[in-house]
């Protein structure tokens, strides 16, 4: 029987998952975990730092867990604020739920990011197998991690998988302290009828998906069978791509009196070391993937439900 735990359930990704699988699965096979509890929980719940292996093993071991959603992170703005940190969370937060899959023959998910690449990688269209030199502590983590995941399956057999997201925009949850959330922060200010600053530079074009889109994505490349997957270390999917000046512009086709001002930060140099567009053939090809929702109807419908 499936039984699932998703750690660092209460971010803006896990947030929109849990509720996902939920539906799919049902409210009891899907067991939620974080730091802290949230009081509008409504399902099964247990305190979690990611860093406490005892702790994960016990949970595993009580719920008789079969799968799991790794989302337990520092994002990549914090991270450069704090790179030990950031290390210390993503890295050991890994290799301990690597570990317990491998004593418990658990499927685990595994998310990678478009921070994975770096500078020297192509920034048209990103292929599947390029060069890797991540800039940032976050990238430098996920790149790792990406190597751990290939290495659990190669010697253990964990069954193990991922996909490089690019940055994720969904009105189910506030700005998380990643590079890309200008672009979920944007929306908020417009709605609310103010200004906003940017902290990237207008022309800084990266790539994005709905958040709809990425869960979708996410719970497809966990169904799909084993023999379709060929890639262990993560999966390149991509959506759209767009600058901040063309988001404000389709922003202020519902609202043309609204301004945006750009005053980049140290974002921005975090933003120059990323792709512009991905190719994701690969997993179009091996298991389906594709997107489901453009760019002018995911500003429609981020406006119309923040609203």
């Amino acid at each position: 029987m499936k039984k699932i735990l998703i750690t660092g359930a209460y971010g803006q990704i896990g947030t929109v998952l849990t509720s996902a699988l939920r539906e799919k699965y049902g409210t009891d096979t899907v067991l939620v975990s974080d730091l802290h509890p949230k009081e509008e929980e409504k399902g099964q719940f247990e305190l979690l730092d990611i860093l406490d292996d005892k702790r994960l093993r016990e949970i595993v071991d009580q719920y008789d867990i079969t799968e799991i959603y790794h989302l337990a992170a520092v994002l990549s703005a914090v991270g450069e604020q704090r790179p030990r940190l950031a290390w210390k969370v993503n890295m050991e937060g890994l290799l301990n739920v690597l570990e317990v899959a491998k004593d418990y023959d658990l499927r685990v998910f595994f998310p990678s990011s478009i921070a994975a690449f770096g500078g020297a990688s192509p920034r048209e269209m990103t292929p599947q197998d390029t060069v890797m030199q991540p800039e940032t502590v976050y990238g430098i983590s996920k790149i790792a991690g990406e190597s751990w995941c290939h290495y659990y399956y190669e010697n253990f057999g964990v069954d193990v998988r991922s996909v490089r997201y690019p940055g994720i925009i969904g009105y189910q949850s506030l700005p998380g302290g990643g590079t890309t959330d200008y672009a979920v922060d944007i929306f908020h200010k417009a709605v609310a009828g103010n200004d906003y600053e940017c902290f990237l530079k207008e022309d800084a074009t990266l790539p994005m998906m709905c958040m709809g889109d990425a869960i979708r994505a996410t719970i497809e490349l966990m169904d799909a069978p084993a023999e379709q997957i060929s890639v262990r270390t993560s999966y390149n999917i991509a959506a759209f791509s767009f600058s901040p000046l063309e988001l404000a512009t389709e922003i202020q086709k519902y609202f043309p009196d609204f301004k945006v001002t750009y005053k980049p930060d140290f974002r921005q140099k975090i933003a120059d070391t990323w792709p512009e567009s991905i190719d994701d053939a690969v997993a179009r090809k091996e298991w389906n993937w594709k997107p489901g929702i453009s760019f002018e109807a995911m500003v429609k419908s981020m406006i119309s439900h923040l609203q």
